[in-house]
């Protein structure tokens, strides 16, 4: 059984977390969509008839976005049961009154 503390502090690392992998996936996109693309569009590359910047910034980057999570929610993430965790709450609220 693990106290409200223990919960709230796996929470925070939840939410950190999930922030971290936020701003991943925007600097991959944000870099492919605006900074890697050529200036000229004749010079675009493409792959699968698509330009070589939305390919890697869309299409790579939502599977490498999924399997990130994928592993954070693995290795990272904790089943909360939150029943418990605010019958804790309500109790510790109980006896302060």
């Amino acid at each position: 059984m693990k106290s409200s503390k223990d919960i709230t502090k796996q929470i925070n690392k939840e939410v950190i977390v999930t922030i971290i992998l936020y701003l991943i996936y925007f600097l991959w996109w944000y870099y492919f969509a605006y900074i890697f693309p050529p200036k000229n569009v004749e010079d675009y590359k493409y792959i699968l008839g698509m330009p070589e910047w939305f390919f890697y910034s869309c299409v790579v980057g939502l599977v490498l976005i999924n399997f990130l999570v994928f592993l954070a929610t693995k290795f990272f993430f904790k089943d909360i049961d939150f029943k418990e965790f605010e019958k804790k709450e309500n109790d510790r609220g109980e006896k302060n009154e």
